[in-house]
């Protein structure tokens, strides 16, 4: 099978991404608008973000449904998926980007803070991709999911004890969905990236972290790369992921880090 050129791989896409509104989410659609994808629901918790996103992305040619959800709740997360297919034709590709970064350790996480990061991080997967897997099937067509983990979901730092757990149980998703689907031509992988500049870190390293002006030039400053991975360059990683380009890619998990896990 031929390579598509870029410029016209996402052609045929029809993509609904959450956490579309800013960040990766944002970056992602950005991406496959400018690989040719012209019909984009976006998910979002913020009316204005997604609007905002909305308009740049039509500026670049796309027709774009925004969708306020909270993905947190089921029946938010199958009415997410109803209005993009109404509002698309058909939904074809998945990107789950929306996450809770909250903080919480071993000792001293509430159930609360449990119930809330796994209500997101893995509820939210769970029935966005059901959602998608369904609609798929009822068409007999095939379909791409992507979903964005952490490296944390190989341990984690010892305050990300939840966090990590819930991107754990997303990787078992991940490849659980993939052979569960394969010979639907239904493909399911995952990126995990480790430290991300994104405006939502800002907000995490400054509530959780007590980080004050001028953190981001002094963490990159110490990256064996001399910066934070940017939304941008992990875009188009995630746009050949999600295209036909791919191949037979299903059940892959991708670290995106500098800095390598091992056991050492």
């Amino acid at each position: 099978m031929a390579i598509s050129p870029p410029a016209s791989r996402h052609k045929n896409t029809n993509a609904l991404i959450t956490g579309g509104g800013q960040g990766l989410g944002l970056a992602i659609a950005k991406q496959l608008a400018d690989e040719g994808c012209r019909n984009l629901a976006l998910v979002g918790r913020d009316a204005k973000k997604l609007d905002t996103a909305a308009a740049d992305l039509r500026a670049l040619g796309a027709k774009v449904v925004t969708i306020s959800a909270d993905v947190s709740k089921a029946p938010e997360c199958a009415r997410a998926v109803a209005e993009a297919i109404n509002g698309l034709g058909t939904v074809n590709a998945l990107v789950n980007a929306a996450a809770s970064t909250a903080r919480g350790s071993v000792t001293d996480a509430s159930e609360a803070d449990f119930d809330a990061m796994f209500d997101t991080n893995v509820k939210g997967v769970f029935f966005l991709m059901q959602g998608v897997v369904r609609h798929a099937l009822e068409r007999k067509a095939p379909a791409s999911i992507l979903n964005i983990l952490s490296m944390s979901a190989h341990t984690g730092q010892s305050n990300l004890t939840i966090y990590s757990a819930s991107k754990g149980a997303v990787a078992t998703l991940t490849k659980n969905t993939a052979i569960a689907h394969r010979n639907d031509r239904i493909r399911c992988n995952a990126i995990l990236p480790g430290w991300m500049d994104t405006p939502g870190e800002d907000i995490v390293q400054r509530k959780f972290e007590g980080a004050s002006d001028g953190w981001l030039e002094r963490a990159e400053a110490k990256q064996p790369f001399g910066q934070l991975i940017k939304t941008d360059q992990l875009a188009l990683l995630a746009s050949y992921m999600l295209s036909n380009d791919a191949g037979v890619m299903t059940g892959s998990l991708v670290d995106y880090d500098q800095t390598v896990q091992t056991n050492a």
